[in-house]
């Protein structure tokens, strides 16, 4: 039998630093936001900045699926007890990320353009939005490294380091940020573009700490190398398995956040400025429950490697009820906090992109609990090389979500609230699936190979 306490326990002490983690990287996101708000043309660097980010994460897809299927791999390894295999994963692993990087550098550049201008954005926005994105897409590599050192590392069980190195690169990318966007320190004003210099900056600070610290033997057995090796075909063919379906989720969740950008692109521009607003807003808002997620994959991974589903079960178990508990505690927080959370972007009170902001971070706070359970199964998914389940589900929960989004918004006269309230309610449904999915028990194979 599996003591559930201590599974929560353990669940809760590997998430705790992922969650410090991942809450220091969305804060860079609100902080170049804020700072941004405090601009002369204050409104079209918001609504820039509202529809650079969905293009940023449409194109995290290719390494969010690289990662997961690295996790999923390195976590049975480590479980199994197969060191060597950990290392050898990891070193393949980061000679993939180079690749995909610089795929999506090149792509990234060459559509930003059309994309941008397609959802909706024209003018003054759509040049703020090119101006923040095409630095970040050059030096993707720095960024996607970082994704990678971290995913390997919580794998084998190991947060506490990412989140170190973590603290460190918010400080340089607050640092850096303060004087290339406003003009401080003597530096230029450069405003949206600045943001995307200085962010990037961080990153390339943070992919080399990590290298180097591990470099040094930080942590025992896994020493990243600059060297090429021949590529391990199986051991590819494995990762993409397991990550393009992670990865195609992801497009389709962005789908959905695409189409609600276009939308309110076509109901006006205060609408997507209070999006982009409300979207730093939701990105901190989920970092808690997908920390316990990240961490409920490494833990799932690391038990059926070793042969334990009991373990996999109960690790699943605390899973859901953290993860509901947390996001229920944060609906709270956000509805109560709304009005005075658009005072730190500097929006005018009485100004529609307020009133807009309140409306969307209140939505978003009142679905935060439906939320909860899903994130815990996505964990349970990810953790065990079970994605193309979890694909199916947002795919059929997505199919609903966009016209749910249009019907309420235009056919029904809804507007912008209609527009947003399709999102969480397609969490209901994606939950309940979830559910019969864990209870059916087909994701539970052990053994080190998944």
């Amino acid at each position: 039998m599996t003591d559930s306490r201590s599974i929560a326990r353990q669940l809760w002490d590997l998430a705790l630093p992922v969650i410090g983690l991942n809450v220091l990287n969305v804060l860079a996101l609100a902080v170049d936001t804020a700072m941004c708000g405090r601009l002369p043309d204050a409104e079209v660097a918001l609504a820039g900045l509202g529809f650079a980010t969905q293009i940023i994460f449409l194109l995290m897809v290719a390494m969010l699926g690289l990662t997961v299927g690295t996790i999923a791999i390195v976590s049975r390894a480590h479980g199994a007890g197969e060191h060597e295999r950990v290392e050898h994963v990891m070193r393949q692993s980061i000679q993939l990320t180079v690749v995909v990087a610089a795929c999506v550098a090149v792509v990234g550049n060459l559509v930003a353009g059309p994309v941008v201008s397609l959802l909706g954005a024209q003018g003054p926005e759509l040049e703020a939005a090119v101006s923040y994105l095409r630095p970040l897409l050059t030096g993707t590599v720095f960024y996607y490294l970082m994704i990678l050192f971290a995913g390997v590392l919580r794998g084998v069980g190991n947060t506490k380091l990412p989140f170190r190195i973590v603290v460190v690169v918010n400080l340089i990318n607050f640092g850096l940020n303060y004087g290339l966007i406003l003009g401080n320190y003597g530096l230029p004003q450069m405003g949206v573009q600045g943001a995307a210099i200085g962010t990037l900056i961080a990153y390339a600070a943070g992919a080399v700490t990590y290298f180097v610290v591990l470099r040094r033997g930080a942590v025992p057995g896994m020493r990243p190398r600059l060297s090429p090796a021949s590529i391990d075909h199986p051991l590819t063919r494995d990762l993409f398995r397991i990550g393009w379906p992670a990865a195609l989720d992801m497009v389709i969740l962005n789908a959905a956040f695409l189409s609600i950008i276009g939308m309110l692109g076509r109901v006006g521009p205060e609408a997507v400025a209070a999006h982009g607003v409300g979207l730093r807003i939701q990105a901190l808002a989920f970092v808690p429950g997908m920390s316990i997620s990240q961490a409920t994959a490494a833990m799932v991974g690391q038990s059926l490697g070793a042969g334990n589903i009991d373990r996999a079960n109960s690790t699943i178990k605390a899973s859901i009820f953290m993860c509901t508990g947390v996001m229920t505690v944060l609906c709270l927080t956000i509805v109560a906090s709304a009005w005075p959370i658009t005072t730190i972007f500097d929006l005018d009170p009485n100004g529609e992109v307020a009133r807009l902001s309140v409306m969307w971070m209140t939505i978003l706070g009142l679905g935060m609990p439906i939320v909860g359970p899903w994130i815990a199964f996505v964990g349970m998914l990810q953790g065990s090389g079970f994605t193309m389940w979890s694909l199916r589900i947002n795919g059929i929960a997505t199919l609903l979500q966009i016209p749910l989004s249009f019907v309420l918004g235009f056919t029904l006269g809804l507007g912008p609230a209609g527009i947003w309230v399709a999102f969480p309610l397609s969490f209901v449904l994606k939950a309940a699936l979830g559910y019969v999915v864990w209870k059916r028990q087909n994701w539970a194979k052990t053994g080190e190979n998944v």
